[in-house]
């Protein structure tokens, strides 16, 4: 009988407890309560937006100081002007080595961000094309194809095609977002290949 008063005694205690904790939880119902390790939800570090008394401006996201670079960012020295894309043309060389690889890659990008204007064989005739009336693309080979800029197609040089992937011309905007400056040297490459055909 003793035992079971105990059992009795710590059963109400625990009960009481557990009221109590839940009562104390609907006081004030701004109130998130008890948290464990609350310096998980609020951060220590400024939000780029908020105000910062540790620097004169009092601004938290600075300017990067002069002439530095972010981390794996590659400059291309070429303005987006006839004179950039003169001068492009006269000192621009494709630093990769032409190999299967490098031309297997080539091709991969060229297929997916190129083909669907140009055509996969560099025609001009690719989907995009074919179904929007008015809509054509420059073919990287045959006869008579001449560039919007003047020249052949089949002889644009590489800084010109280079130029045109990193800045646009006419309805082809640049694709200097989605292709890396190494993936853009493999369409370059691929897309010489694709000149030499007759």
């Amino acid at each position: 009988m003793l035992a079971m008063n105990k059992k009795n005694i710590v059963y109400a205690a625990f009960t009481m407890l557990a009221s109590v904790a839940m009562l104390s939880a609907c006081r004030d119902s701004k109130s998130t309560g008890l948290e464990y390790a609350r310096n998980m939800y609020d951060p220590i570090a400024y939000n780029q937006d908020q105000p910062n008394k540790n620097f004169a401006n009092g601004q938290t996201a600075q300017s990067p100081p002069a002439n530095t670079d972010p981390i794996g960012f590659v400059r291309y020295e070429f303005a987006n002007t006839p004179e950039g894309l003169k001068a492009a043309e006269a000192a621009v060389v494709n630093p990769l080595p032409v190999t299967e690889q490098n031309l297997l890659e080539g091709k991969h990008y060229y297929e997916v961000f190129c083909g669907l204007c140009h055509g996969e064989k560099g025609d001009g005739n690719g989907p995009i094309t074919l179904l929007e009336k008015g809509i054509t693309a420059p073919a990287f080979h045959g006869e008579g194809k001449e560039s919007s800029r003047g020249g052949l197609m089949s002889e644009l040089s590489t800084g010109r095609i280079y130029q045109t992937i990193m800045y646009g011309y006419n309805a082809m905007g640049s694709h200097a977002s989605q292709l890396t400056p190494s993936e853009r040297w493999k369409v370059v490459m691929y897309v010489q290949q694709l000149q030499k055909i007759k």
